[in-house]
C-alpha cells in the first residue's frame, strides 16, 4: 500500500496544477482606504465548450482517516475553484495534468505522479483545466466552500479508477 507524503500548499509547488488563492503578495487599498484588494488570484477558464460561469456551495463531510484514494477526475472543458468559507484546512490530491493526457493511457501510471497538499484554512485551489484531481477533501469537521466551475453541454467531468493496491493519506497526524 503506497502511502502519500502531505506538503503544506504554496504557490511554487503547485503551479503545475493550479493556482492557490491566498491574501499574499501587493494588494491595492480602494473604498476609501477600508478595503485592500488581491487581484487577479487565478486564472479562471469556464466557457470552454459555450459553458457559462456557476457559483456553487459545497458542504463537505470529512473524511475518515487515513483515507484511500481509488479514483482521480478532471474537468477538460474548465477550471475548477474551492475556497473553504471558514478557515478550515482541506487535503488537495492531484496528479498528471493536462488534456493531453487520455484516460486510456494512464493505467496505474498516474498513480507515481499522484501528490498530496494541505491548506492553512485561509488558501483555496484553483486547478486548471485538464488537471486530475480528488474530490474535495473535508477533514475533523464539516467544511463549507464557495465552488466556481462551468455549467453548460459537453462532458466536463472524466474519472478513473486504481487498481491494488490502495493509495494511502493521512491529515490526522497533522492537523
Amino acid at each position: 500500500m503506497a502511502r502519500l507524503i502531505i506538503e503544506p500548499l504554496a504557490r511554487d509547488t503547485f503551479a503545475a496544477y493550479g493556482d492557490v488563492i491566498e491574501l499574499a503578495g501587493d494588494c491595492e487599498i480602494i473604498n476609501s482606504d477600508t478595503v485592500r484588494k488581491f487581484a487577479d488570484l487565478a486564472g479562471i477558464n469556464l466557457s470552454g465548450d459555450g459553458g457559462r460561469p456557476a457559483v456553487h456551495i459545497y458542504q463537505a463531510t470529512p473524511y475518515t482517516m487515513p483515507m484511500t484514494i481509488r479514483m482521480l477526475e478532471r474537468h477538460p472543458l474548465s477550471s475548477q475553484l474551492f475556497m473553504p468559507l471558514h478557515g478550515r484546512p482541506f487535503l488537495v490530491v492531484v496528479a498528471a495534468t493536462g488534456n493531453s493526457v487520455q484516460i486510456g493511457d494512464l493505467g496505474d501510471d498516474i498513480r507515481g505522479d499522484i501528490r498530496a497538499f494541505i491548506t492553512n484554512g485561509k488558501q483555496g485551489v484553483n486547478y486548471h483545466a485538464g488537471t486530475w484531481h480528488h474530490p474535495v477533501i473535508a477533514i475533523n469537521e464539516i467544511t463549507e466552500f464557495i465552488e466556481l466551475d462551468r455549467i453548460g453541454s459537453g462532458k466536463n467531468c472524466d474519472e478513473i479508477t486504481f487498481d491494488d493496491p490502495p493509495i494511502t493519506v493521512d491529515a490526522s497526524s497533522i492537523v
